[in-house]
């Protein structure tokens, strides 16, 4: 089986304007008192890395990750049922179905965790049974994405391609020795990512829906 291990925000969907809040409110409730200022710049790392380094910043004791982790959760949860969805990023309903009929396992490699992953994903309207959520990486607990990818590399067998939208996802998927596509609906735009070690890069999965299909029917490069 091969496999394409998808990131979540910026590839599939829409990155959120407020998205770094979830963050600071999960380690602010978990310490128990309000924090200071809130950081920025999360794209590209994992949620267990974004907590610690706010634990951190904030001196709060990094012993209550999982507390602040189990926050993020239900926070998103909320968030979930106020309605407050994320938007799908353009072709990927196509771009899951067309890969899938040729034969590849559609799974997730992202910096969320699971619950967070699966509420994102059904709120931008996306059906669990799109997903091998068996096959699939979260990275709600790893420090840093290259742990995901060489989990990956070390449990999958076939041909594993890292599809994402930022440098990180590239970096991670070059530490594992794994493939990486560029989709440039994230923060960076395509001159940031043609300059990673992409073997393809698509403005979008809908313009770039063909060129991806004709790439997954080469041998490995």
């Amino acid at each position: 089986m091969n496999f394409l291990l998808w990131d979540v925000d910026g590839t599939l969907v829409r990155n959120g304007s407020d998205a770094g809040n979830l963050y600071h409110d999960a380690v602010q409730l978990a310490a128990g008192h309000e924090l200071g200022e809130r950081l920025g710049n999360m794209h590209g790392k994992t949620d267990g890395q974004i907590l610690t380094e706010t634990l951190v910043h904030h001196g709060v004791p990094t012993e209550l990750h999982g507390v602040a982790s189990e926050h993020l959760d239900e926070l998103s949860r909320q968030r979930h049922l106020r309605g407050e969805h994320r938007v799908l990023c353009p072709g990927v309903v196509p771009a899951l179905a067309a890969t899938a009929a040729a034969g590849w396992s559609n799974a997730l490699l992202t910096g969320n965790g699971l619950a967070r992953s699966r509420y994102k994903l059904l709120g931008a309207g996306l059906g669990v049974d799109d997903f091998d959520w068996t096959h699939s990486f979260f990275g709600n607990v790893s420090p840093i994405r290259s742990e995901l990818t060489k989990r990956a590399a070390r449990e999958l067998d076939g041909r594993v391609i890292i599809i994402g939208d930022t440098p990180n996802d590239d970096w991670a998927a070059d530490a594992a020795g794994l493939e990486f596509i560029a989709v440039a609906t994230g923060a960076f735009d395509r001159d940031a990512l043609e300059a990673t070690g992409a073997t393809l890069v698509l403005d979008d999965l809908a313009t770039g829906l063909d060129a991806l299909l004709t790439h997954l029917s080469r041998p490995t490069p």
